[in-house]
């Protein structure tokens, strides 16, 4: 979790529609994807914490290819993200991160699913722990995740935007129908 001395984090609002969250990358990748409707603060202090003594630079250009992506996820017309990621997390986080990854479009998982997927079946509160610290919404997706008796569970983008990015999935499967 070390960052460079200085190093910059360029960030954009992404603003499409109805939605509206704030992204962040560094140079290696994207490291942020805010909750829809957030304040600037949600990823400036998360940015803070993770990147400490690096500068924020709003770069709209720099943050194009990651603002298209997104764009295109939200049109329903991707399904996988090709743009590169900087994670930044434990061993532990980096697996279960990983196996968010590995979710099929349009499918869910329950938490004991990760855990079991990760080899890790004892760790199902600790996987919980690690899906609410990913900070790469929509494209790591923790959306996915949900209870054991297939309940909608917690989130940190909140219920309502879980609930829409579900929607919106299960209604590309739909029209693929």
């Amino acid at each position: 979790m070390e960052s460079r001395p200085n190093a910059i984090i360029y960030w954009t609002l992404l603003a499409y529609k109805e939605w509206s969250f704030y992204i962040a990358a560094s140079e290696k990748g994207l490291s942020y994807v805010g909750s829809q409707q957030k304040p600037f603060e949600e990823m400036s202090d998360w940015i803070s914490r993770r990147f400490p003594e690096s500068e924020l630079v709003q770069d709209d250009e720099k943050m194009a290819p990651y603002v298209q992506e997104l764009i295109e996820y939200l049109q329903v017309k991707r399904q996988a993200f090709s743009i590169p990621f900087d994670y930044r997390g434990t061993p532990f986080q980096l697996a279960v991160w990983k196996a968010l990854c590995e979710i099929p479009y349009g499918q869910t998982w329950s938490y004991s699913d990760i855990a079991t997927h990760i080899q890790k079946p004892a760790a199902v509160r600790a996987v919980g722990t690690a899906i609410g610290a990913n900070p790469i919404l929509i494209t790591v997706p923790c959306h996915r995740v949900i209870g054991k008796n297939g309940t909608l569970t917690g989130y940190r983008g909140g219920l309502e935007m879980k609930t829409r990015l579900l929607n919106l999935e299960s209604r590309k499967i739909a029209q693929e129908l």
